[in-house]
Protein backbone atom coordinates (compact mmCIF):
# COMPACT_ATOMS: atom_id res chain seq x y z
CA UNK A 1 0.00 0.00 0.00
CA UNK A 2 1.85 2.90 -0.82
CA UNK A 3 2.12 5.88 1.75
CA UNK A 4 0.23 8.66 1.92
CA UNK A 5 1.65 12.22 0.73
CA UNK A 6 1.05 15.06 3.31
CA UNK A 7 -0.53 18.16 1.52
CA UNK A 8 2.68 20.34 2.74
CA UNK A 9 5.21 18.10 0.47
CA UNK A 10 2.51 18.37 -2.28
CA UNK A 11 2.44 22.30 -1.95
CA UNK A 12 6.46 22.12 -1.90
CA UNK A 13 6.75 19.61 -5.02
CA UNK A 14 4.64 22.57 -6.56
CA UNK A 15 7.02 24.96 -5.69
CA UNK A 16 9.50 23.77 -6.83
CA UNK A 17 7.85 23.01 -9.77
CA UNK A 18 6.91 26.30 -10.15
CA UNK A 19 10.56 27.55 -10.33
CA UNK A 20 11.88 25.14 -12.32
CA UNK A 21 9.39 26.20 -14.84
CA UNK A 22 10.65 29.42 -14.48
CA UNK A 23 13.84 28.61 -14.94
CA UNK A 24 13.58 27.38 -17.97
CA UNK A 25 11.08 29.89 -19.57
CA UNK A 26 13.60 32.88 -18.42
CA UNK A 27 15.54 35.04 -21.62
CA UNK A 28 19.17 34.72 -20.94
CA UNK A 29 20.67 38.23 -20.98
CA UNK A 30 23.87 39.61 -22.00
CA UNK A 31 25.56 42.84 -21.53
CA UNK A 32 24.75 45.12 -24.80
CA UNK A 33 28.11 45.99 -25.48
CA UNK A 34 28.92 42.65 -26.52
CA UNK A 35 27.02 43.33 -29.86
CA UNK A 36 29.11 46.32 -30.82
CA UNK A 37 32.15 43.93 -30.94
CA UNK A 38 31.74 41.70 -34.07
CA UNK A 39 31.35 37.96 -32.92
CA UNK A 40 31.69 38.80 -29.74
CA UNK A 41 27.84 38.24 -28.97
CA UNK A 42 27.97 35.46 -31.53
CA UNK A 43 30.59 33.59 -29.53
CA UNK A 44 28.17 33.73 -26.53
CA UNK A 45 25.24 32.67 -28.33
CA UNK A 46 27.52 30.01 -29.74
CA UNK A 47 28.92 29.01 -26.11
CA UNK A 48 25.14 28.67 -24.61
CA UNK A 49 23.76 26.21 -27.31
CA UNK A 50 26.88 24.13 -26.98
CA UNK A 51 27.59 23.53 -23.58
CA UNK A 52 24.52 25.07 -21.49
CA UNK A 53 22.55 22.95 -24.03
CA UNK A 54 24.54 20.57 -25.55
CA UNK A 55 24.20 18.11 -28.38
CA UNK A 56 20.79 19.15 -30.28
CA UNK A 57 19.75 15.81 -32.41
CA UNK A 58 16.65 16.45 -34.23
CA UNK A 59 13.76 15.86 -32.05
CA UNK A 60 15.81 16.04 -28.74
CA UNK A 61 14.26 17.35 -25.55
CA UNK A 62 18.06 19.59 -26.39
CA UNK A 63 16.81 20.69 -29.30
CA UNK A 64 13.46 21.59 -27.79
CA UNK A 65 15.88 24.23 -25.11
CA UNK A 66 18.15 25.58 -28.47
CA UNK A 67 14.01 26.15 -30.38
CA UNK A 68 12.87 28.13 -26.84
CA UNK A 69 16.52 29.90 -26.34
CA UNK A 70 16.44 31.20 -29.80
CA UNK A 71 13.06 32.61 -29.59
CA UNK A 72 13.78 34.26 -26.29
CA UNK A 73 16.89 36.19 -27.75
CA UNK A 74 15.12 36.92 -30.89
CA UNK A 75 12.15 38.04 -28.39
CA UNK A 76 14.52 40.01 -26.56
CA UNK A 77 15.55 42.18 -29.22
CA UNK A 78 12.02 42.99 -29.98
CA UNK A 79 11.89 40.95 -33.22
CA UNK A 80 8.10 39.81 -34.36
CA UNK A 81 9.07 35.96 -33.14
CA UNK A 82 6.71 32.97 -34.65
CA UNK A 83 7.55 29.28 -34.07
CA UNK A 84 6.95 27.21 -36.90
CA UNK A 85 6.13 23.17 -35.84
CA UNK A 86 6.57 20.54 -38.32
CA UNK A 87 6.66 16.71 -37.64
CA UNK A 88 8.26 13.65 -40.17
CA UNK A 89 8.55 10.29 -39.46
CA UNK A 90 12.04 8.24 -39.88
CA UNK A 91 12.35 4.86 -39.15
CA UNK A 92 8.87 4.27 -38.89
CA UNK A 93 9.35 7.22 -35.80
CA UNK A 94 7.18 10.44 -35.88
CA UNK A 95 9.75 12.85 -34.90
CA UNK A 96 8.71 16.72 -34.23
CA UNK A 97 10.70 19.95 -34.74
CA UNK A 98 10.23 23.65 -35.69
CA UNK A 99 11.77 26.23 -37.19
CA UNK A 100 12.33 29.76 -34.91
CA UNK A 101 11.21 32.81 -37.30
CA UNK A 102 11.84 36.30 -37.01
CA UNK A 103 10.99 39.29 -39.12
CA UNK A 104 12.48 42.44 -39.28
CA UNK A 105 11.04 45.13 -41.77
CA UNK A 106 12.76 46.92 -44.23
CA UNK A 107 12.80 49.95 -46.51
CA UNK A 108 11.37 47.39 -49.06
CA UNK A 109 8.46 45.16 -48.71
CA UNK A 110 11.09 42.79 -50.60
CA UNK A 111 12.42 40.31 -48.15
CA UNK A 112 15.71 38.44 -47.58
CA UNK A 113 15.94 35.41 -45.66
CA UNK A 114 18.91 34.64 -43.57
CA UNK A 115 18.75 31.06 -42.16
CA UNK A 116 20.94 28.90 -39.92
CA UNK A 117 20.14 25.56 -38.52
CA UNK A 118 20.26 24.67 -34.41
CA UNK A 119 20.22 21.00 -34.40
CA UNK A 120 23.53 19.24 -34.59
CA UNK A 121 24.16 15.51 -34.33
CA UNK A 122 24.78 13.54 -31.13
CA UNK A 123 29.18 13.33 -30.98
CA UNK A 124 30.45 16.52 -30.10
CA UNK A 125 29.08 19.74 -28.60
CA UNK A 126 27.60 20.97 -32.40
CA UNK A 127 30.08 24.30 -31.99
CA UNK A 128 31.25 24.44 -35.73
CA UNK A 129 28.31 22.87 -37.18
CA UNK A 130 26.49 24.82 -36.51
CA UNK A 131 26.27 26.32 -33.42
CA UNK A 132 28.67 29.25 -34.67
CA UNK A 133 25.82 29.72 -37.55
CA UNK A 134 23.60 30.41 -35.33
CA UNK A 135 25.43 32.58 -32.88
CA UNK A 136 26.02 35.03 -35.83
CA UNK A 137 22.51 34.65 -36.91
CA UNK A 138 22.04 35.90 -33.63
CA UNK A 139 24.44 38.51 -33.54
CA UNK A 140 23.42 39.99 -36.94
CA UNK A 141 19.55 40.36 -36.16
CA UNK A 142 20.84 42.34 -33.31
CA UNK A 143 23.16 44.91 -34.68
CA UNK A 144 20.57 45.38 -37.44
CA UNK A 145 17.45 45.56 -35.29
CA UNK A 146 17.30 49.50 -35.34
CA UNK A 147 18.86 49.87 -38.52
CA UNK A 148 16.30 50.31 -41.66
CA UNK A 149 17.71 47.96 -43.96
CA UNK A 150 16.64 48.09 -47.71
CA UNK A 151 14.83 45.13 -47.20
CA UNK A 152 12.77 43.25 -45.22
CA UNK A 153 14.71 40.33 -43.12
CA UNK A 154 12.96 37.04 -42.09
CA UNK A 155 15.86 35.42 -40.12
CA UNK A 156 15.04 31.60 -39.36
CA UNK A 157 16.98 28.79 -36.93
CA UNK A 158 15.79 25.67 -39.08
CA UNK A 159 15.38 22.33 -37.10
CA UNK A 160 16.44 19.14 -38.55
CA UNK A 161 19.07 19.96 -40.93
CA UNK A 162 20.98 17.06 -39.98
CA UNK A 163 17.90 14.29 -40.70
CA UNK A 164 17.74 15.38 -44.13
CA UNK A 165 17.04 19.35 -44.25
CA UNK A 166 13.51 18.75 -42.79
CA UNK A 167 13.39 22.30 -41.35
CA UNK A 168 13.89 24.01 -45.06
CA UNK A 169 12.37 21.77 -46.76
CA UNK A 170 8.91 22.57 -44.78
CA UNK A 171 9.73 26.51 -44.21
CA UNK A 172 10.35 26.65 -48.45
CA UNK A 173 7.69 24.44 -49.02
CA UNK A 174 5.01 26.33 -47.34
CA UNK A 175 5.98 29.75 -48.95
CA UNK A 176 3.26 30.95 -51.26
CA UNK A 177 4.42 31.55 -55.03
CA UNK A 178 3.60 35.30 -53.87
CA UNK A 179 6.47 35.15 -51.15
CA UNK A 180 8.46 33.15 -53.71
CA UNK A 181 8.07 36.38 -56.08
CA UNK A 182 8.91 38.68 -53.26
CA UNK A 183 11.84 36.97 -51.77
CA UNK A 184 14.81 38.02 -53.58
CA UNK A 185 17.13 35.76 -52.09
CA UNK A 186 18.42 33.48 -49.17
CA UNK A 187 21.24 33.33 -47.29
CA UNK A 188 22.55 30.08 -45.49
CA UNK A 189 25.25 29.95 -42.54
CA UNK A 190 26.57 26.37 -41.96
CA UNK A 191 29.92 25.52 -40.25
CA UNK A 192 31.94 28.91 -39.68
CA UNK A 193 33.98 28.20 -36.75
CA UNK A 194 37.00 25.44 -38.10
CA UNK A 195 37.52 25.29 -41.23
CA UNK A 196 40.65 26.83 -42.90
CA UNK A 197 39.52 29.26 -45.02
CA UNK A 198 36.25 31.30 -45.37
CA UNK A 199 34.27 31.28 -47.99
CA UNK A 200 31.01 33.03 -49.87
CA UNK A 201 29.02 30.65 -52.67
CA UNK A 202 26.57 31.68 -54.60
CA UNK A 203 23.58 30.76 -57.31
CA UNK A 204 25.41 30.24 -61.03
CA UNK A 205 25.15 33.15 -63.40
CA UNK A 206 23.51 36.42 -62.83
CA UNK A 207 21.79 34.38 -59.65
CA UNK A 208 24.75 34.44 -58.01
CA UNK A 209 24.67 38.55 -57.01
CA UNK A 210 24.77 37.67 -53.22
CA UNK A 211 28.12 36.15 -53.69
CA UNK A 212 29.82 38.79 -56.17
CA UNK A 213 28.72 41.66 -53.46
CA UNK A 214 29.70 39.95 -50.76
CA UNK A 215 33.23 39.45 -52.36
CA UNK A 216 33.20 43.38 -53.27
CA UNK A 217 32.71 43.72 -49.52
CA UNK A 218 35.09 41.42 -48.33
CA UNK A 219 37.46 43.55 -50.54
CA UNK A 220 36.95 46.67 -49.25
CA UNK A 221 37.10 45.55 -45.65
CA UNK A 222 39.77 43.45 -46.30
CA UNK A 223 38.53 40.61 -45.38
CA UNK A 224 40.05 36.56 -45.34
CA UNK A 225 36.70 35.82 -47.72
CA UNK A 226 37.29 33.65 -51.05
CA UNK A 227 35.04 31.54 -52.73
CA UNK A 228 35.21 28.25 -54.48
CA UNK A 229 37.74 27.83 -56.87
CA UNK A 230 36.30 25.25 -59.20
CA UNK A 231 39.12 22.95 -58.64
CA UNK A 232 36.40 19.88 -58.52
CA UNK A 233 34.31 20.00 -61.92
CA UNK A 234 31.34 19.07 -60.32
CA UNK A 235 31.19 22.19 -58.30
CA UNK A 236 31.52 25.04 -60.43
CA UNK A 237 33.97 28.13 -59.34
CA UNK A 238 31.45 30.17 -57.20
CA UNK A 239 29.42 27.52 -56.45
CA UNK A 240 28.60 24.86 -54.18
CA UNK A 241 26.51 21.76 -53.48
CA UNK A 242 22.76 21.07 -52.09
CA UNK A 243 23.54 19.70 -49.13
CA UNK A 244 22.81 22.48 -46.60
CA UNK A 245 19.42 24.83 -45.55
CA UNK A 246 19.96 26.69 -49.26
CA UNK A 247 19.07 23.96 -51.37
CA UNK A 248 15.30 23.96 -50.76
CA UNK A 249 14.89 27.87 -51.55
CA UNK A 250 17.21 27.03 -54.64
CA UNK A 251 15.04 24.86 -56.17
CA UNK A 252 12.15 27.32 -56.01
CA UNK A 253 14.31 29.45 -58.02
CA UNK A 254 15.05 31.75 -55.37
CA UNK A 255 19.14 32.89 -55.52
CA UNK A 256 20.93 31.94 -52.22
CA UNK A 257 24.17 33.06 -51.02
CA UNK A 258 26.22 30.58 -48.08
CA UNK A 259 28.81 31.28 -45.64
CA UNK A 260 30.83 28.42 -45.04
CA UNK A 261 34.71 27.51 -43.12
CA UNK A 262 35.92 24.70 -45.00
CA UNK A 263 38.71 23.99 -47.51
CA UNK A 264 38.46 22.74 -50.80
CA UNK A 265 41.75 22.14 -51.88
CA UNK A 266 42.48 19.13 -50.39
CA UNK A 267 40.38 15.50 -49.82
CA UNK A 268 38.00 14.98 -52.67
CA UNK A 269 38.03 18.33 -53.42
CA UNK A 270 34.54 18.88 -52.42
CA UNK A 271 35.07 21.30 -49.72
CA UNK A 272 34.31 18.34 -46.94
CA UNK A 273 37.41 18.05 -45.64
CA UNK A 274 37.53 21.14 -43.42
CA UNK A 275 41.46 21.30 -42.50
CA UNK A 276 45.14 20.48 -43.44
CA UNK A 277 45.44 19.61 -39.88
CA UNK A 278 43.16 17.29 -38.54
CA UNK A 279 40.92 16.72 -41.26
CA UNK A 280 36.70 16.97 -41.01
CA UNK A 281 35.55 18.55 -37.20
CA UNK A 282 32.13 18.43 -37.97
CA UNK A 283 29.92 14.95 -37.02
CA UNK A 284 33.11 13.98 -34.75
CA UNK A 285 33.54 14.37 -31.07
CA UNK A 286 36.09 17.03 -31.85
CA UNK A 287 33.58 19.54 -32.47
CA UNK A 288 33.92 21.19 -29.14
CA UNK A 289 35.67 24.51 -27.87
CA UNK A 290 38.28 22.76 -25.88
CA UNK A 291 39.75 21.00 -28.93
CA UNK A 292 39.06 23.99 -31.86
CA UNK A 293 40.54 26.16 -29.72
CA UNK A 294 43.84 24.44 -28.20
CA UNK A 295 44.57 22.84 -32.47
CA UNK A 296 43.36 26.53 -34.05
CA UNK A 297 44.07 29.25 -31.32
CA UNK A 298 42.40 32.54 -31.94
CA UNK A 299 40.65 30.98 -35.21
CA UNK A 300 36.94 30.76 -34.02
CA UNK A 301 37.19 34.63 -33.15
CA UNK A 302 38.33 35.57 -36.26
CA UNK A 303 36.09 33.79 -38.37
CA UNK A 304 33.02 34.98 -35.73
CA UNK A 305 34.34 38.66 -36.31
CA UNK A 306 34.63 37.84 -39.95
CA UNK A 307 31.54 36.94 -40.56
CA UNK A 308 29.99 38.94 -38.74
CA UNK A 309 31.15 41.82 -40.54
CA UNK A 310 30.58 40.40 -43.96
CA UNK A 311 26.69 39.19 -43.31
CA UNK A 312 25.53 43.05 -41.58
CA UNK A 313 27.34 44.90 -44.13
CA UNK A 314 25.66 42.41 -46.55
CA UNK A 315 22.31 42.77 -45.47
CA UNK A 316 22.65 46.82 -45.35
CA UNK A 317 24.07 47.76 -48.70
CA UNK A 318 21.91 44.73 -51.15
CA UNK A 319 20.13 46.96 -53.16
CA UNK A 320 24.24 48.43 -53.76
CA UNK A 321 26.49 48.46 -56.46
CA UNK A 322 28.44 50.37 -54.00
CA UNK A 323 29.64 48.87 -50.44
CA UNK A 324 30.70 50.06 -47.49
CA UNK A 325 33.25 52.65 -47.10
Amino acid sequence: MPKKISLSFIALLFGLLTIVGSATAQTVTYHPSLAHKNGAMAYEHMKYLAYEIGPRVAGSENERLAENYIKGQFERIELDTTVQNFSYTRRGTTITSSNVVAYKPGKSSKQIIVGAHYDSVSVGRGVDDNASGVGILLEVAEVLKKINTPYAIVFIAFGAEESGLRGSNHYANNMSEEEIENTIGMINMDSLAVGDKMFVYGSAGEDGFIRDQALKIAKKKKLNVETNPGLNPDYPAGTTGDWSDHAPFKAKGIPYGYLEATNWEIGDLDGYTQTVKHGGVWHSKNDTLEFIEKEFPGRIEEHLSTFSTLLTDLLMFMDKTSTAK
